[in-house]
C-alpha cells in the first residue's frame, strides 16, 4: 500500500500525541507517588526514566511531523512555513497552534536539563507548561484536516478518535490529580506544625 506524504505526516503526528499522552500520564503517576512495586504490576522498574524517554520521543516525532511536509508538492510548504506558520499555505491557525505546542514541548525538555541549576520551584513552574503544550497539541490534532484542504473535520475518523481518547484520558487523570492535590493540601492544613511549603502538590 502506497502512503502519501500527508498520510505519513499524519501518522507521525499521532505518534507524537501518543508519546505526549504517555509522558503526561507517567508524570501524574509520579505526582500520585505511585509505586509499581507496591501496586500493579508488582515489579520494580524505573518509570521516571520511561517518563524522560517518552518526552524525548515526543519531541523527536513532533519535529519530524512538520518536517515531512517539506516533501509535499501540493500544498507546497517552505521551511519558514513550518517555523513560523502564520502564513502557511494551508490552515495557518491550526498549524500555528501546532507550532506553539512544539515550542512549548521543547521548552519543557530543555528546562528539565537545567533542573538543578534552575532550582526545584522555578523548574516546577516551567514544567507545568507541558499542560499548555498538550492543550495546543490536542487542538492542532483535532481541528487540522489531514488532507490540508480545510474540509469539515470527521470526528469519527480513526485518527481523530485516537486523539479524542487521549484527550479524555488526560482530562480524567488530570481531574483526579487535582482532587488528590486538593485533599492532600486540606489534610496537611488541618495538621498543626506542618510547614506551609509541604502543602504543595508533588
Amino acid at each position: 500500500m502506497n502512503v502519501t506524504v500527508l498520510e505519513l505526516s499524519a501518522y507521525v503526528g499521532l505518534v507524537a500525541v501518543g508519546a505526549v499522552t504517555l509522558n503526561l500520564l507517567l508524570g501524574m503517576l509520579m505526582a500520585f507517588r505511585y509505586s509499581p512495586h507496591r501496586s500493579w504490576p508488582h515489579h520494580r522498574f524505573n518509570y521516571f526514566r520511561l517518563h524522560n524517554w517518552s518526552g524525548y520521543i515526543a519531541l523527536s516525532v513532533s519535529l519530524l511531523h512538520p518536517a515531512i511536509l517539506l516533501l509535499n508538492k501540493d500544498p507546497r510548504f517552505r521551511l519558514l512555513d513550518l517555523v513560523y506558520p502564520v502564513h502557511s499555505p494551508s490552515q495557518p491557525l491550526e498549524n500555528t497552534i501546532g507550532a506553539v505546542a512544539l515550542y512549548l514541548l521543547a521548552f519543557v525538555i530543555v528546562t528539565s536539563y537545567l533542573r538543578l541549576w534552575l532550582g526545584r520551584h522555578l523548574w516546577k513552574s516551567f514544567h507545568f507548561s507541558i499542560y499548555f503544550a498538550a492543550a495546543a497539541l490536542f487542538f492542532h490534532s483535532l481541528f487540522t484536516d489531514p488532507a490540508l484542504k480545510g474540509d469539515r473535520i470527521d470526528s469519527f475518523d480513526g485518527g481523530k478518535i485516537f486523539v479524542e481518547s487521549c484527550f479524555m484520558l488526560i482530562a480524567v487523570v488530570s481531574l483526579l490529580r487535582w482532587r488528590y492535590a486538593r485533599q492532600k493540601a486540606l489534610h496537611l492544613f488541618k495538621v498543626p506544625g506542618q510547614p506551609a511549603a509541604s502543602t504543595e502538590p508533588p
